[in-house]
């Protein structure tokens, strides 16, 4: 969100400083480990799908003037019963919810009951009578580190400053702007947008204490037995549904080219971390695990041999939403956070909004932003 938002507001010639505890793309945070699926048929609501297009377009936009592939477009499967009541990021009755908004939008899709899934994609096995395949060819996954790099060499080559390896410890407004304290001095900007994640809550205190909840989450590498099947052109990125469960879901991405392995993972709301001494450690007997409920029932020829291992951050809102907007009595600080953990393919169209409500563009561009406001969050008292 951060490196949107400056690569956005460079393009728009607004002087800009990007400022970061580590050095992006890193693995600190949220947004690391090589891939991140992509769907435009957002069955979370109608809300999120124009920041999903959007999104796409800006993706496009950037590999064309850097060169970078940054958005594969393998096909994006959600497997599932139809008309299963079943949740993702507490939206129940996902599948229905994906094909309705993808009709409300004119997504493309096809409709694929069991026989037709089992013969296009074999590498699922496991398949209940009831199951359904919904395909969106435009959906699949993006490059995750290299939208980061791409975005902020693109803000830095149009006259933006980036800090890294430096903390922000606080964020003060004053009558004539910002003062940002970092760990190396002071600055004092006309406007903040903060961008921090998992450190929102340290950093600005009421009332994202209170609305957020960080919890860690493993990703996966397992090596495929026949590494051809799991390669973008006969695999896609998927979400498999098995139970009304949460932790039932799984979801994968194929391998990218130059890549080793199939990357898997599951999404977990029981354990809450800090951020700061979260263990990033993945355990042999969380590998076993995952693989014996998700993988060894699922996925056909997929061995338990893992190649790599590596925790994130979710930053999650009640209602699984996203928190974006102005504080109220802090006008000047623009808040961009708390993604619960399906963030990354809405971040280019998010930047570009946040830039272009900084910037005074009365294009429209930033009423997307508008379902997501701080104000929802909070009690009715308190606002």
């Amino acid at each position: 969100m951060g490196a949107a938002a400056l690569y956005q507001l460079a393009l728009r010639g607004v002087p800009a400083i990007g400022i970061d505890r580590y050095d992006p793309p890193h693995d600190r945070g949220s947004s690391h480990g090589e891939t991140r699926v992509t769907r435009q048929a957002v069955g979370e609501g109608a809300s999120f799908v124009p920041l999903a297009l959007r999104s796409h377009e800006i993706w496009r936009a950037i590999e064309r003037a850097t060169g970078s592939t940054l958005l594969a477009t393998c096909g994006e499967l959600l497997i599932g019963p139809e008309t299963s009541p079943a949740g993702l990021h507490q939206k129940p009755g996902f599948f229905r919810q994906t094909r309705d908004v993808a009709d409300r939008f004119g997504i493309a899709y096809e409709l694929l009951d069991r026989a037709a899934l089992a013969a296009r994609f074999p590498q699922f096995t496991g398949l209940a009578a009831d199951d359904a395949g919904f395909f969106e060819p435009g959906g699949g996954y993006l490059h995750v580190e290299r939208c980061i790099q791409a975005q902020l060499g693109e803000a830095r080559r149009l006259g933006a400053e980036t800090i890294v390896n430096t903390a922000v410890t606080g964020i003060t407004p004053e009558r004539d702007g910002v003062r940002i304290t970092t760990a190396a001095g002071e600055i004092l900007a006309a406007q903040a947008v903060v961008a921090a994640g998992a450190w929102t809550a340290a950093l600005l205190g009421s009332p994202f204490d209170r609305l957020l909840r960080i919890t860690r989450q493993v990703l996966f590498w397992f090596e495929p037995d026949e590494p051809a099947l799991y390669r973008p052109d006969m695999f896609p990125a998927f979400i498999r549904m098995t139970g009304a469960d949460p932790a039932d879901m799984f979801y994968g991405v194929p391998t990218p080219p130059g890549a080793a392995g199939i990357k898997v993972g599951t999404e977990q709301f029981t354990h809450t971390t800090d951020p700061d001494r979260v263990v990033r450690q993945v355990a042999g007997a969380e590998v076993r695990a995952f693989h014996a409920r998700h993988i060894a029932p699922f996925l056909r020829s997929v061995s338990p041999r893992l190649i790599g291992a590596k925790t994130c951050l979710y930053t999650e809102t009640g209602d699984a939403n996203f928190i974006i907007g102005r504080l109220p009595g802090r006008e000047r600080v623009h808040v961009i956070s708390a993604c619960s953990g399906h963030g990354f393919k809405h971040s280019a169209a998010i930047g570009e909004a946040v830039a272009a409500r900084i910037s005074g563009d009365r294009s429209g561009v930033a009423e997307l932003l508008e379902p997501f406001a701080l104000m929802r969050s909070l009690p009715a008292g308190s606002r």
